[in-house]
């Protein structure tokens, strides 16, 4: 006669208080490591929030020239003077675009002035120009967002070398234990085979998303997509264990 299945509710009281309290440490160190995320990457584009460009700059690098440069240099706008032309692009190529912005001391040829003069009638959010509107440069923010040509390098080698390993290591083995316990509930096959491939697929394309963004930076959105996949199935399986160790028995 064969024994029935072993599941994690038939654990006596105490191993699943235990397993309760760890499957809420992971949460919270999921959470901590969100928070993470945003902190230490948020800014690595040099623009605030995080995007997609973050993990483009740390994988990948980021090189891009002003908005305001380029269109500049394409002889926009048309009517501006050539003095004041020069004067901005000295300007947007120098080290501190946000230093002399505004300097008192260069009266009518600081920036702030040429800007306010020449652009700001269309580049205005009531401007009567469609795609003006959608450039505003009334505020140094909104300015600052457009003037800083970007020379972002990506982590090394060295650095994703080691962060492979620390990463496969912990997180394979941390998936592998949620699969195996996610296993043992009494949740359908097709539910928990779903999640496990998700969660093996998702840490899968987030790690080697890091070597493939190296190369081109599209796969940024591979890195985003498998990272989110892992973590919301992990997230998933955790809380299908915990409900699994308390709910009543079934027959």
């Amino acid at each position: 006669m064969s024994q029935p299945p072993f599941h994690l509710r038939s654990l006596n009281a105490g191993v699943r208080l235990g397993l309760t309290f760890l499957c809420f440490v992971i949460l919270g160190g999921y959470a901590a490591s969100l928070r993470h995320l945003y902190l230490h990457d948020n800014k690595r584009d040099e623009r605030p929030g995080l995007t997609v460009d973050d993990v483009k700059g740390v994988y990948h690098g980021i090189r891009s020239k002003s908005p305001i440069l380029a269109a500049l240099e394409r002889g926009h706008p048309e009517s501006l003077k050539q003095p004041e032309r020069d004067g901005l692009i000295k300007w947007l190529t120098g080290k501190d675009v946000t230093k002399v912005f505004d300097d008192i001391d260069l009266g009518d040829k600081a920036p702030e002035a040429i800007i306010a003069a020449n652009c700001r009638s269309c580049h205005a959010k009531t401007a009567k120009d469609p795609i003006g509107r959608t450039v505003p440069l009334e505020t140094p923010d909104e300015v600052f967002k457009l003037a800083a040509s970007r020379d972002i390098s990506p982590n090394s080698v060295e650095i994703v070398t080691a962060s492979t390993h620390v990463h496969a290591l912990s997180l394979g083995s941390l998936g592998a234990l949620l699969v195996l316990m996610a296993a043992c509930t009494r949740w359908p096959r097709m539910l928990t085979g779903l999640l496990a491939t998700a969660c093996g697929a998702g840490l899968l394309a987030d790690i080697g998303g890091w070597w493939l963004t190296r190369h081109h930076a599209d796969f940024a959105y591979m890195v985003i997509a498998g990272g989110g996949a892992f973590a919301g199935s992990s997230v998933i399986l955790l809380l299908l264990i915990l409900a699994d160790l308390w709910l009543p028995k079934r027959d």
